[in-house]
């Protein structure tokens, strides 16, 4: 073998390690890859205590339903459960994940929990038109768990759910489809990044044992 085949190999060689090394850096540079966290109320704030109204304070309010007049009651959909909040997007990689979040939601159908749906620009992956939302959310993927209208969830301008949950577990969403679950005691908040699929082992069982103590 020439040492001007030898060179072109060796190339070739180098080529496809920086390619795979490459797309090893990119995978784990990824929004969203960071594993769950479990912070207990103590660090939280007072937003995690129950209101007279029988819910926490952090669910106590208003929110207009997505692509309706309507509102959703929060206290009344929250009122001793476990609760997950997501940030969503309808024109993100993530989106199917719309798929595991309704199976998930039906999974646990006859038990104290709902999954509360957040549609949010903040990452620039949002339709400015509602309907376009809804169509995705509600036709595409079937979704039949509360979905608010769309707004922020980071910075200043973040809604009031977002704002506490980011603040009580010190993660602030890096991505769409972060997800956080909120025991109903409000004296456990875990923290999911984007990439761990709602269905995960670790999703579940986290559900599983805040159910077991409420």
């Amino acid at each position: 073998m020439s040492q001007t085949v030898k060179k072109a190999m060796m190339r070739r060689v180098i080529l496809v390690l920086a390619l795979v090394i490459g797309a090893f850096t990119l995978y784990f540079a990824i929004p969203g890859q960071t594993a769950k966290h479990v912070i207990p109320a103590a660090n939280a704030n007072e937003s995690f205590t129950d209101t007279t109204q029988g819910c926490l304070a952090v669910f106590d309010e208003r929110m207009r339903a997505l692509h309706s007049k309507d509102t959703h009651d929060l206290c009344e959909l929250t009122k001793g459960k476990v609760v997950m909040v997501v940030n969503t997007a309808s024109q993100c990689g993530y989106t199917g994940q719309f798929e595991g979040l309704e199976a998930l939601y039906q999974q646990y159908s006859n038990q104290d929990f709902v999954i509360l749906g957040f549609p949010s620009d903040s990452f620039k992956q949002e339709h400015a038109d509602e309907e376009k939302t809804a169509d995705v959310c509600f036709v595409n993927f079937g979704v039949t768990f509360p979905m608010m209208a769309t707004t922020a969830v980071l910075g200043s301008n973040a809604n009031n759910v977002f704002k506490t949950l980011s603040a009580a577990a010190n993660a602030s969403p890096q991505w769409n489809f972060h997800k956080y679950v909120v025991s109903a005691d409000g004296q456990q908040i875990s923290s999911f990044a984007s990439k761990i699929e709602p269905l995960d082992k670790q999703i579940t069982d986290t559900i599983d044992a805040y159910l077991a103590t409420n």
